[in-house]
């Protein structure tokens, strides 16, 4: 995630910020040109870009009422929501308190998501391809997963008491809202990217054959665990459990590595790189993480920064920023994901 400055004042604000806490303006995030902008009161009740020249009025997306989302409303005028939240098919009763907070950890999370492949310039609606659009379930009693372009997410992930439960309970290392997200998006997109196209042999050669029975793979993985040598070759022991599974923890795990460096370098707090084969220290380049066209590139920068921020966290006594060792195999998939991306973008 990139920084945002404040169009009246230059001061700095946040992807989440409704308000420029400096000089009190509005903010809106604009994802047509992927910035913040300051607003003012235009005619109609509707907004115009403070400080700027002439410019079409503004709206927020209808979710502003309810205090979670500041997105502006640029491709579906007659929805009356942004591009992240016309993607919503079901939310929780709000007429409870404790959903709306919890929709607005997800809508949050959720912005994430969507930024990072609007970053990318992957597509939100997979009628090209034949697919439906992507499309978020938000609801209480329901199992956390992916089904044909749907992505269901648990209301009660949104609890962190729960979610640290269902973490212990899974013996799993990482368990957030992002992550889910990012993981269950990764479903969507072998859709598109992999099923029905040239690329379904070079997925089974590195990940298996998905044909494998998938509900009795899962089975088989939740009552014996992953295989004692599953570290050699996933990024995640959830990863051993079935083709399909592999290739979104592996996306997620992309997604991690790019909006992490992107925003170390916003922040310029990424490490020097000591290059895997000679050996040598260099200094990083700030390239664009969501441009770069060379995945070596990216994994000599994720590495060290993984390592320093490790560190930082078990310096104020938390668990690892990324409790992850990546294996050679994993590396070479995570490869074949930029690589998807790259060639479907360009």
């Amino acid at each position: 995630m990139k920084k945002f400055k404040c169009g009246v004042c230059a001061n700095t604000v946040y992807f989440e910020n409704f308000r420029c806490l400096n000089c009190g303006h509005a903010l809106g995030f604009h994802p047509g040109r992927l910035e913040m902008a300051a607003l003012a009161p235009g005619r109609d009740k509707r907004l115009r870009e403070a400080r700027r020249g002439p410019s079409s009025p503004m709206v927020y997306c209808a979710n502003e009422a309810h205090g979670v989302c500041n997105w502006i409303v640029t491709s579906h005028p007659d929805s009356g929501f942004c591009d992240a939240c016309v993607l919503n098919r079901t939310i929780p009763n709000l007429a409870d308190p404790q959903n709306v907070r919890a929709w607005g950890d997800f809508e949050r999370a959720k912005k994430r998501l969507i930024y990072s492949l609007l970053r990318f310039g992957l597509p939100l609606d997979g009628a090209p391809a034949g697919k439906g659009p992507l499309t978020f379930d938000f609801i209480n009693d329901a199992v956390t997963g992916h089904l044909d372009g749907v992505i269901t997410i648990a209301v009660g992930e949104a609890d962190s008491v729960e979610r640290e439960r269902q973490r212990q309970a899974m013996d799993e290392t990482y368990r957030s809202l992002l992550g889910h997200l990012r993981h269950e998006s990764g479903h969507y997109y072998w859709m598109l990217l992999i099923e029905d196209t040239g690329r379904i042999d070079e997925f089974r050669h590195l990940f298996g054959d998905e044909r494998e029975d998938y509900g009795a793979a899962l089975e088989r993985h939740h009552v014996q665990g992953p295989p004692p040598d599953w570290s050699l070759r996933h990024v995640s022991a959830y990863a051993s459990s079935h083709p399909w599974e592999d290739w979104a923890e592996t996306w997620a795990h992309y997604l991690h590595m790019v909006d992490a460096i992107d925003t170390s370098v916003a922040h310029r707090i990424e490490p020097r790189s000591t290059r895997f084969f000679s050996g040598t220290a260099r200094a990083i380049r700030g390239q664009d993480a969501y441009r770069s066209n060379s995945f070596s590139t990216l994994i000599e920068r994720w590495v060290p920064l993984t390592l320093a921020l490790n560190d930082i966290n078990r310096s104020m006594g938390h668990s690892d920023f990324y409790p992850f060792v990546i294996p050679e195999i994993a590396v070479a998939k995570l490869g074949f994901v930029h690589r998807l991306i790259r060639e479907s973008t360009t």
